[in-house]
Formats: structure tokens, C-alpha cells, sequence
């Protein structure tokens, strides 16, 4: 009996141990962030990631020179762009695909406050699994959440912007003349749709951007909330 007395009080004693070695490696800031930190870094985190990056997409070349985000052709065009340079309309093709980043870069524009709005709405547990979760997981949150909208507001956006920036005309124009080379099959591709899903990964990809930097650089953690929040991943 003694025995076993003695060897519960062993077992007690070791796991006690064991709990305190676990809590001794807790982060320190542990004790000192709140639910509402937590959420309000991830909030901050997105919005700098729509602030300094997103941002640029509004910009004159926001798409067409960014390689990350620039939208090329869809593939049932390529065959459109190769055909007019080999005829010597190089320059014409070269501006059908510009119009095409013009009516994106135009659309970010006015398309932004959205995210903001839907960045409100992160609660603690998203947060939490958020933080915790992969490198673009604030991302992966935030298309899944909005996508479906955004690309209802998008949507529209890209259409106007296509009369506005003369995109309409100019891929009317490229597509005729496409279409008169003999031999060729005509095209008329839906181009809103494609600019509209292109411009949505453009906007995620650059938010991605973002929230990799602040996960893997202390330096990017520019506020002290952001600071606590993410010391807890490291």
C-alpha cells in the first residue's frame, strides 16, 4: 500500500512537471492578448493588406505591369493575338490586351470598399483558426467569404469600364478583324466574365502578398497590436 502511495504522488508530481514545461512555452504575450486583439489584428492585418497592395491594382498599370496579377489572354484568344501578329497588327494586340488590365485596374477602384466591409465581419473563432492556420489562410477566409459577392459587384463594374476605357470598341474592332481571315473560326468570347474572375484573383493574390509578409516578417508588423497578435504564430 505504501507502495502505491508512493507512486501516485511520483505520477502527480510528473505530471505536474509536464504542465508546467508546456506553459512554459506558451507564448509569453499569452496571457495579455484578449479575444477582441486577436480579431481586431487579423481586421488590421487585411486591411493593410488592401491598403498597400490592393491599392496598387487601382493604379494606371496596376495589372499590366505587375506580372504577379497581369491578365493575359484567354486561351480561346490566343489564337486571336498570334494570327494578328502575324499579319502585322502587333500594335492592335498589344492594345486589346491592355484595355483589358485598363478595365480591371478601373474596377478594383471602386469595387474596394467591399472588402473593407466584409473584413468587419471576422469573428474570434475565424480568427483564431486563422491564425494559426497556413500562410494564406486570412486570405483563403476572406475569398470564401466574399467571392461570390464581390464578383456580383465586380461584375457590373468591369462592363461599364469596358465602355469607359474603350475596351468594347477596341475588342470589337481586334475580334472583326480576326474573324475576316479566312480559315478561321469566329470567336466572341465572354470577356466581362474573364476580366471579372481574373481581376478577383488579381485583388486575392495581392492580399496573399500582404499577409505573408506580416506572418514572416517582424519588420512588417508596423502597429504594436499586430506585434502581439502575431507573435502568438511564431
Amino acid at each position: 500500500m505504501k507502495k502505491i502511495f508512493t507512486f501516485i504522488i511520483l505520477l502527480n508530481l510528473t505530471a505536474c512537471a509536464e504542465l508546467q514545461n508546456v506553459v512554459s512555452q506558451l507564448p509569453q504575450s499569452t496571457g495579455e492578448i484578449s479575444q477582441l486583439d486577436i480579431g481586431n489584428g487579423l481586421r488590421q492585418a487585411l486591411d493593410m493588406g488592401i491598403d498597400k497592395q490592393v491599392s496598387k491594382l487601382t493604379l494606371e498599370d496596376g495589372f499590366f505591369k505587375n506580372e504577379l496579377v497581369k491578365i493575359l489572354l484567354p486561351e480561346e484568344l490566343q489564337k486571336v493575338d498570334k494570327a494578328l501578329r502575324d499579319i502585322g497588327l502587333s500594335s492592335l494586340a498589344d492594345e486589346g490586351l491592355k484595355v483589358l488590365n485598363r478595365a480591371a485596374e478601373d474596377a478594383v477602384g471602386e469595387a474596394t470598399p467591399i472588402f473593407v466591409d466584409a473584413v468587419k465581419g471576422i469573428t474570434f473563432n475565424d480568427a483564431k483558426n486563422i491564425l494559426l492556420g497556413d500562410n494564406d489562410a486570412a486570405t483563403q477566409y476572406l475569398s470564401t467569404k466574399t467571392e461570390s459577392a464581390l464578383y456580383a459587384k465586380f461584375n457590373p463594374v468591369i462592363k461599364n469600364s469596358f465602355s469607359k476605357v474603350g475596351a468594347d470598341q477596341i475588342w470589337s474592332n481586334l475580334i472583326n478583324k480576326y474573324n475576316a481571315i479566312p480559315f478561321t473560326n469566329n470567336v466572341n468570347p465572354d470577356l466581362t466574365d474573364y476580366v471579372t474572375n481574373e481581376a478577383l484573383k488579381g485583388v486575392y493574390k495581392m492580399i496573399a502578398v500582404e499577409e505573408l509578409e506580416i506572418r514572416q516578417k517582424v519588420s512588417s508588423r508596423t502597429t504594436t497590436l499586430l506585434q502581439k497578435v502575431f507573435a502568438l504564430q511564431d
